[in-house]
């Protein structure tokens, strides 16, 4: 975070200042972690209201708040819409950064990208890019306003909830080169169709200045349909199809993850990844693109990329307990593309069986049903051993793999809740197994992973 006084803050967001104050820390939307001279934005919230936790931020040291009323408790900028005021300070400071500014955006795989990407630049120079999802109206500005003088590269992720949205963040932070990942099933049910979700990511390469790069997936027809609709350079990345940045030679250690050769800027470079899934290969492309747009060396993002970790929780989050039971934790997040990919990452790992844990995949729309009994389909043709489906909005991957030929209530089950998954699991797991928990995030499945991995000890 830049150094600000109160005024400029107060400038910037349009706001009523009531005081004088320097902000030398950070800004924050939870009190709880407040410290010395930060910014606190009092957030409305559904339950509570951040205003009414001023006093306690002004004694964990805050220097000042950002809020909807004057508080005696700490110099304050009144605005009407905090949300908004916190966007409109991010852009003022964006304005005065000299960064290189990389904004992400897909249905799938944006949270892996972006940390294997945050790895790469930071070889080269001081990079902000936070662990977990911060891509909406509040996470996507606290990124941008945890840079600094010194910063050389920002990598954001950018979300959508429906058109518009991204085109909004990227008003807050412009970026230098935009990388799309996929146009996938992820939120139909708001969206309404794959088309407007490809209008609404493509608002991304847009935003583009003409001397800016658009990094586009070539094997994903509607993310390379994006090429027109930027002025910006465009750089692509494909395993299946023709692109300027490549893979060939992709295989599966024994942990499951990838091995390829990169072919990049008329170079061949080898990268062995230490992220789970043969679908992290098309992350690690895209996350080349923009680190080659962003002026490194195709042996130096090769080398960065084979010595990147996993950062972000539950997304493909590999544990063995002491009893031999590995436990796959990637219940951050669930859509149709990305159940496949897991289900084809648990299977490429070594073990004795294959159980598949699936929750519902939210937000899918009309055909959300058929989704579900697909995946089922799909867990039987992967191979898993056992698939059991958890809740009520899940009986149909149940369903489904049991009209695939997985036995129902013995290789295919479905089960109320957590405890009662947990309850069947404990029973059944024996060393060797290798258990896959995945559902949307509303679901919750990531505790039930987690006390999984705590039985085993």
């Amino acid at each position: 975070m830049i150094r600000l006084s109160l005024a400029e803050v107060a400038d910037a967001v349009g706001g009523t200042r009531t005081g004088d104050a320097e902000i030398t820390g950070a800004v924050t939307v939870d009190s709880r972690t407040v410290g010395a001279g930060d910014l606190f934005v009092a957030l409305p919230g559904e339950r509570v209201d951040g205003a009414d936790f001023v006093a306690v931020a002004a004694q964990a040291g805050a220097a000042a708040a950002l809020s909807t009323r004057p508080d005696d408790a700490l110099p304050t900028v009144v605005v009407d819409d905090p949300v908004a005021a916190l966007g409109r300070l991010a852009a003022a400071v964006h304005a005065r950064l000299a960064v290189t500014t990389v904004g992400i955006t897909g249905s799938s795989g944006k949270t892996s990208t972006k940390d294997l990407l945050g790895q790469v630049l930071a070889a080269a120079g001081p990079t902000v890019s936070p662990p977990g999802s911060y891509n909406n109206d509040i996470g996507l500005p606290l990124t941008v306003l945890s840079a600094d003088e010194d910063t050389r590269f920002l990598v954001l992720e950018m979300g959508a909830r429906g058109p518009g949205h991204i085109a909004r963040l990227c008003g807050i932070a412009r970026p230098d080169i935009g990388v799309v990942l996929n146009v996938g099933s992820a939120h139909l049910g708001e969206f309404g169709s794959a088309e407007v979700i490809a209008q609404a990511k493509g608002e991304l390469v847009e935003a583009l200045p003409e001397n800016g790069t658009a990094v586009l997936n070539a094997d994903d027809p509607r993310v390379i349909g994006m090429a027109p609709r930027t002025a910006a350079r465009v750089v692509t990345t494909g395993i299946r199809e023709p692109a300027d940045v490549r893979a060939t030679g992709v295989r599966l250690d024994e942990s499951g993850r990838a091995r390829f050769t990169l072919h990049a800027g008329g170079e061949e470079q080898d990268v062995a990844l230490r992220v789970v899934g043969e679908h992290q290969v098309a992350n690690a492309l895209s996350a080349a693109g923009a680190a080659l747009a962003a002026g490194l060396s195709p042996a130096a993002v090769a080398t960065a990329l084979s010595a990147a970790e996993p950062r972000s929780r539950w997304r493909m989050e590999v544990g063995r307990r002491p009893d031999g039971v590995t436990v796959v934790n990637d219940a951050y997040n669930a859509n149709p593309e990305s159940m496949r990919a897991a289900l084809a990452a648990l299977t490429a790992l070594p073990g004795e069986r294959r159980i598949a844990v699936l929750g519902a995949m939210a937000e899918l729309g009309p055909g959300g049903g058929a989704e579900h009994e697909r995946l089922g389909r799909d867990a039987a043709a992967a191979g898993v051993d056992l698939v059991v489906a958890v809740g009520a909005d899940a009986v149909g991957i149940a369903s489904g793999a049991a009209a695939a030929g997985r036995r129902p209530g013995e290789e295919s089950v479905h089960v109320p809740d957590r405890a009662a998954a947990r309850a069947l699991l404990s029973e059944l797991l024996r060393p060797g197994d290798v258990v896959l928990v995945k559902a949307s995030r509303s679901y919750g499945l990531e505790r039930l992973a987690e006390d999984l991995l705590g039985a085993g000890a």
